[in-house]
């Protein structure tokens, strides 16, 4: 018994369009990977390559700047303290902020479009100008330089953010599916639980993942708030700027050092958040 043979796939003929259009994606692709590059060839460079004017591309390569970075205990603190505020942050913010997506995204009541952009409207204020009033409430509770202090205010810049995408993957869910819950003898909170949630686990897991990073990468409340009982992967690298010099190889190796558990979590969700963020675009 013969078998004809599967056809070939014809290979795209290369077009003056499409070689353009490669060469674009390459040129942002190195614009964006260029600060990267940077950061790990300073890492790896001397005190002396390292404020060499013009910069020098080809030396010696060094791995003494890491060896000082991860024989400071700080270094440690910086990251712990990090990644429990950015995940309790995450966490806070997804359970307050999905209830009241929902509601805005389903519920029809006097005023809701006005709170809807309420909400969004917090985004435009400077955060210095949101700074003064967390401080001085903080300093009446005591909230000040501990991790409940910045859990709490990272919760406050990232809540906005949180409830505006939300509201837009929960309205791109059809009605139809929470009415043949309500048929089948479920409840407004059953029906949220069972029925839309998890149809919105990749939206809800994209914003999570935003919001992580949002959090991680805060600076000034972090600084301001947190102090020095209480410091960041962003506030601690600042340590390595001095009044007199900066120090740059250790700058650099911390930074490449605090940014490999950014880079790691997200190829392990990227599937997750390439698919949340294009939620709801084809339909």
């Amino acid at each position: 018994m013969s078998t004809s043979p599967k056809p070939r796939k014809k290979k795209p003929t290369l077009t003056l369009g499409i070689i353009a259009r490669r060469a674009i994606l390459w040129g942002f692709a190195i614009w964006c990977l260029f600060p990267i590059y940077w950061l790990i060839n300073m890492s790896l460079k001397t005190a002396v390559d390292a404020v060499a004017r013009p910069p020098t591309f080809l030396f010696w390569p060094t791995l003494t700047n890491y060896v000082e970075v991860l024989q400071d205990p700080r270094v440690s603190n910086f990251l712990v303290n990090s990644l429990v505020i950015a995940l309790a942050a995450t966490v806070f913010g997804l359970l307050i902020g999905a209830p009241a997506a929902y509601v805005l995204a389903r519920h029809r009541f006097r005023g809701d479009s006005k709170i809807a952009f309420w909400i969004l409207a917090t985004r435009f204020t400077p955060p210095i100008a949101m700074l003064i009033p967390f401080f001085v409430i903080f300093f009446k509770l005591g909230l000040l330089g501990t991790h409940v202090g910045l859990i709490i205010a990272h919760v406050g810049i990232n809540l906005a953010m949180i409830v505006w995408i939300l509201r837009g993957f929960f309205q791109d869910l059809p009605r139809d599916l929470e009415e043949a819950a309500f048929i089948d003898g479920a409840g407004r909170f059953q029906a949220f639980r069972k029925v839309i949630l998890p149809l919105a686990l990749p939206g809800i897991a994209a914003v999570g993942i935003l919001t992580f990073l949002s959090s991680w990468n805060e600076f000034l409340f972090s600084m301001v708030l947190g102090g020095n009982n209480v410091m960041t992967v962003p506030v601690g690298i600042y340590a390595y700027i001095g009044f007199e010099q900066i120090e740059w190889g250790k700058l650099s190796a911390a930074a490449t050092l605090m940014l490999a558990p950014v880079l790691v979590f997200i190829m392990l969700f990227q599937r997750q958040l390439v698919r949340g963020l294009t939620l709801g675009a084809v339909k």
